[in-house]
């Protein structure tokens, strides 16, 4: 019994560090972010890529001419890999330069004119190398050459070179690229100069060359694009198109190499993954090292980047929240982002409150537990939290999520005037009985706010207070806002041709079809919410729920009725909301991403006359009369939009949310010396139970031991009496 209790004393003293980290013990104290992601990324080439969890790596890798200042509000345009912002130039059709101001009319093409920094590097890659001749020294590679190849880094030689204006072109040339389908091709090619036509001549050079031989893009012009010498280009781009800037911040309009396009296209490297859309190859401050998307995702630094800065200007309160700290310091600050792949939300959510996750979002699960609401409805952190020196950041997302009546239905669109007129009043009616603050109470713990428009807070065109309240469905009271009642409802739908909800034509019962995607068991009582929402009206919504493809088909063929859908902005301007009803969109007629079919003949002039203006109050103006048109029809229940809540922990510096902007990694700072601080505090082993559970071994056994002991005495005394 001397050996168990030497060997319980030996767990109880040697036992005092963490048994519960799961990264190697050797990282204890580096600088590394530590982050989770659910979703393996699918793409990852700039040119196809267009997911939040694909730009969450993309942003920090590739770098395109613009980028969002990271401290200024409202978003504000500076120079990323471009020298200043682009110039912009107007033509007419004589190719005579117009004033700035000219009619739109009269523009029959803008140029682009970008100047980029000189001395970017591109991150070292063996697409780079070269040998002592200068020949590149891994582009005449056989399938035999890689067959002892399992990974990038088994490339002995790497190399790099300086970013140059060629590079932007041919990024822009591969939107049209036959083998890789970008989603924003179709837009572009409508104001890119030539884009649509490229594609045609790159489609059938494909077709003529050998199958999965490389097309060299360097040997077909593009008439929108043109090197005026290294380090600046043009784009020209058709008549006048003011929100081309905003996608010159997207890692569509990033550099990519031809060397890498190149090196990519060799026998035998597609088959193990070795392409722009698992590795990619840019300028940024991070390169991806480690690609298991089933477990693991690592950024590390580029060693190759240098010349970018802090900001050292911001809003006034930036100074008083420490955001301005390391103003002027060189980017980044963090050396290596682990990102660890969780498909469940607990463990995520318990590793974050362990100190092993740097950040989390906030699940339903551990709402309540994070964060409590004020009797003034302002959301801040728990006590428990506070404690831990966790602190919470919330915005409201550049996104709006909706419901939509096809146009196009007899019921809920109407074709007749008198059918549009019925249609309208049934389309308000519910618009009032659809609570979406209680929807937000209920089912989203009050993390959005009840849209009145298609336009959310912080775009241009969107209004606080008695101004931006949508009147068909509120009413401004007492200084606040309220939803009419169900009185005021039931009246328009009696208006509409459905007293009670009983059709005047039919005698009976209205019933609508609301088209869903499948829907999961916890769904369900979102689903039986929306009934009771309808139900308040004596109308019956079935629900008709479909496989995504399904769906999308439905959409596209005006099948749907009533249907949910959503928005994430692509760049903060209203034109980039207020599209999505412009009639030529219309889903079924032109393929385009008016899913509502909606079509008003003075809100389509009205949107083509505030599409290309300059921001100012004539085109608030005119914006303000559009949501006006777009209120009366009602198209949409105008749903919500959503607000971002995130946690972080006391060592996580330099946030400040901005869903428009993706590439702020290199603007954190992390302090490991504190993590490890607190990792020690909130970790240590707890072995009570187990010198417990010894001490009660030890009771049991030592009866049965002292027993054995007795017999094997006698035995002995026995032996030698014999």
């Amino acid at each position: 019994m001397t050996t168990g209790l030497f060997f319980l004393n030996a767990i109880l003293s040697g036992c005092t560090g963490i048994w519960n980290n799961p990264y190697p013990a050797a990282d204890s104290g580096k600088n590394i972010l530590y982050s989770a992601f659910a979703e393996r990324p699918k793409h990852l080439d700039p040119v196809q890529s267009y997911s939040s969890n694909e730009i969450q790596f993309t942003a920090q890798i590739y770098q395109p001419p613009l980028q969002y200042h990271f401290l200024k509000r409202p978003l504000t345009l500076i120079p990323q890999t471009a020298s200043n912002l682009p110039a912009v130039s107007y033509f007419d059709s004589n190719d005579k330069q117009l004033p700035a101001d000219a009619a739109d009319a009269d523009i029959a093409y803008s140029i682009y004119k970008i100047a980029i920094k000189p001395g970017i590097f591109y991150q070292p890659h063996p697409a780079f190398a070269r040998n002592e001749n200068r020949s590149l020294l891994y582009h005449a590679l056989t399938a035999q050459d890689m067959q002892p190849v399992h990974k990038i880094s088994d490339f002995k030689h790497t190399g790099t070179r300086e970013l140059v204006a060629d590079d932007f072109i041919y990024q822009i040339k591969r939107l049209a690229h036959p083998g890789l389908h970008s989603p924003i091709f179709g837009l572009m090619a409508d104001y890119i100069t030539g884009l649509r036509e490229y594609a045609n001549v790159l489609k059938r050079q494909a077709e003529i060359q050998p199958e999965n031989s490389f097309l060299d893009l360097r040997n077909f012009p593009l008439a929108g694009v043109e090197r005026v010498d290294d380090y600046t280009y043009h784009i020209r781009i058709k008549g006048k198109y003011p929100q081309f800037i905003y996608w010159l911040t997207m890692a569509f309009f990033a550099p990519v190499p031809w060397e890498a396009d190149h090196f990519f296209s060799q026998p035998g490297m597609a088959e193990k993954n070795f392409t722009l859309d698992w590795y990619p190859v840019g300028t940024g401050p991070y390169m991806l090292t480690e690609n298991n998307p089933n477990r693991i995702m690592v950024l590390e630094r580029n060693p190759n980047f240098r010349g970018e800065y802090y900001p050292d200007d911001g809003m006034p309160e930036d100074i008083n929240k420490g955001l301005l700290r390391d103003a002027g310091k060189p980017l980044p600050f963090i050396d290596k982002i682990v990102y660890s792949r969780e498909k469940e939300s607990i463990p995520y959510w318990n590793k974050f409150l362990q100190g092993y996750y740097d950040a989390s979002s906030i699940g339903s699960d551990s709402f309540d537990q994070a964060v409590q609401i004020t009797g003034q409805g302002e959301a801040t952190i728990t006590d428990e939290m506070e404690a831990q020196g966790i602190r919470l950041e919330t915005a409201v997302a550049p996104s709006t999520y909706y419901i939509g009546f096809n146009m196009l239905d007899p019921v809920v669109g109407g074709r007749s005037e008198a059918e549009k007129a019925s249609a309208r009043k049934l389309r308000q009616a519910i618009s009032i009985a659809v609570n979406y603050e209680e929807y937000l109470s209920i089912f989203a713990n009050g993390r959005g706010i009840a849209a009145h428009g298609p336009i959310p807070p912080g775009i241009e065109g969107y209004h606080e207070g008695e101004t931006g309240i949508n009147p068909i469905v509120y009413a401004w009271q007492n200084g606040e806002v309220q939803r009419k009642s169900i009185r005021q409802a039931q009246a328009l739908l009696a208006e509409a041709g459905y007293p009670g909800g009983i059709s005047r034509k039919t005698g009976k019962p209205l019933m609508l079809y609301y088209d869903v995607t499948s829907r999961s068991a916890d769904d369900r009582s979102i689903l039986d919410w929306m009934r009771k929402q309808f139900h308040k009206l004596n109308i019956q919504l079935v629900v008709r729920s479909t496989d995504y493809n399904r769906f999308q088909d439905k959409i596209r063929k005006g099948n749907a009725q009533i249907f949910e859908w959503g928005w994430n902005a692509d760049y903060p301007d209203p034109e980039n909301f207020l599209f999505l009803l412009y009639g030529p969109q219309g889903k079924v007629a032109d393929s385009g991403e008016n899913a509502a079919n909606y079509d008003n003949a003075e809100y389509n002039h009205l949107f083509e006359q505030m599409k290309n203006m300059e921001h100012g109050p004539q085109r608030v103006q005119i914006i303000d009369r559009m949501v006006t048109i777009l209120r009366e029809d009602a198209p949409w229940l105008w749903g919500y939009h959503p607000k971002e809540f995130a946690l972080y922990h006391a060592w996580y510096q330099n946030v400040k949310p901005n869903r428009m902007a993706y590439n702020m990694l290199k603007y954190y700072r992390i302090n490991p010396e504190l993590r490890d601080q607190k990792r020690s505090e909130w970790n240590q082993p707890v072995l009570w139970p187990i010198g417990t559970g010894m001490v009660l071994l030890i009771v049991v056994l030592l009866p049965a031991w002292l027993m054995y002991r007795r017999k094997q005495q006698q035995q002995s005394i026995a032996a030698l009496l014999n």
